[in-house]
């Protein structure tokens, strides 16, 4: 995927693509800005050992866009960005290059303020503010929201809540068995939520330490060995929480759940994989719907942070979830269809308003 590629359902292509480099420190970075017609663009910048700049390429490019379509079924007034930053962060993340990054964002002067995202954490956006001002998911230390997976994993169960009463007529997960692929940032709170509402909860992650955490914390989960154990497994939800692509030409056919609601951005590994799950029988809550938890709490930051009014907003994703499906079933179309249709619309009905001059 090139920068000014176009595939018909991004016809529109990104507004801007920043690539970064600062050889002292070593950041090699690239901002995505897809969309401002809602405001300035918002999203985070994940920091990810890539096997080429065209894997970092293509990943922020798709990011990006979803953010877009993230915030305007969120109901906020900010476009869709995201920015990678190319590297290990076990090895290659210093001060310098987070400084360094930081003063890269700055120079947008706006056009995009970043966040927490995959391999990067609150410290790291405390680092990144002392060189910009465009910065949210900051420590509550410093006047931020601290960690947004908090409300990520809150709307992802109001999501998941929404498709149980879509498919079982009740909005609970009690008695409901969830697999949850990803025991992580997000999907540590999650299987919190999920015991709290009375599901048995399967689980599995390729790190040793989230898995020791699941034996700890609460031993009542069952582990399997890996994500194909847990797709073939008697399953009512399936909840992918780690990277994107779960859901595949491999795995589609194998999945034995009727329900697939998780936090992983860009879970389908191509567009036709949202009709193959139609035609299963498997009702699928577009991940840049049920997910939009942790953006609605940065967003919050920006204009001063409550935590109750960031988790009520949060918890509307239950109704947009629930108007989704209505309008796949009304217009016969999968619910990720349905979704794109209603963020295009709010994009091009309020973008449209910037139209009018302001003296």
């Amino acid at each position: 995927m090139g920068v000014f590629d176009t595939d018909g359902n991004d016809a529109s292509g990104h507004e801007q693509v920043v690539f970064c480099q600062d050889r002292h420190s070593g950041l090699k970075a690239i901002i995505g800005i897809y969309s401002t017609a809602l405001g300035p663009a918002l999203g985070g910048t994940r920091f990810y050992p890539y096997e080429s700049e065209a894997a970092a390429l293509a990943d922020v490019l798709k990011l990006s866009r979803g953010m877009a379509y993230k915030n305007a079924l969120a109901g906020l007034d900010l476009g869709g960005g995201k920015a990678v930053i190319w590297g290990d962060p076990a090895t290659t993340k210093t001060e310098t290059l987070l400084r360094a990054y930081g003063r890269f964002v700055e120079s947008l002067k706006g056009r995009y303020y970043t966040a927490c995202d995959v391999g990067t954490y609150v410290p790291d956006m405390d680092v990144i503010a002392r060189e910009t001002r465009y910065v949210t998911g900051r420590s509550v230390e410093h006047g931020g929201a601290g960690d947004s997976s908090v409300l990520t994993a809150w709307g992802v169960y109001q999501g998941m809540r929404a498709a149980a009463e879509h498919t079982w007529d009740s909005p609970t997960l009690a008695g409901r068995t969830v697999g949850v692929a990803g025991l992580g940032k997000v999907g540590k709170y999650l299987v919190a939520h999920l015991i709290e509402d009375g599901a048995t909860v399967v689980a599995t992650d390729v790190s040793p330490a989230a898995l020791e955490w699941a034996r700890t914390t609460h031993p009542e989960v069952e582990l399997v060995p890996d994500n194909q154990t847990l797709i073939t497994s008697d399953l009512d939800v399936y909840a992918p929480c780690a990277l994107g692509g779960a859901l595949n030409d491999d795995t589609v056919p194998v999945l034995r759940a009727k329900v697939v609601t998780g936090a992983a951005n860009n879970q389908l590994a191509h567009p036709g994989i949202g009709k193959l799950l139609d035609d299963r029988g498997i009702l699928y809550t577009p991940d840049y719907v049920v997910n939009a938890g942790g953006v609605i709490q940065v967003a919050d930051e920006i204009e001063g942070f409550n935590f109750d009014r960031a988790k009520l907003r949060a918890t509307g994703i239950f109704e947009t979830t629930r108007r989704i499906l209505q309008l796949a079933g009304d217009e016969g179309v999968p619910p990720a269809v349905a979704a794109d249709r209603l963020a295009e619309r709010r994009m091009a009905e309020v973008g449209r308003l910037r139209a009018i001059y302001l003296n």
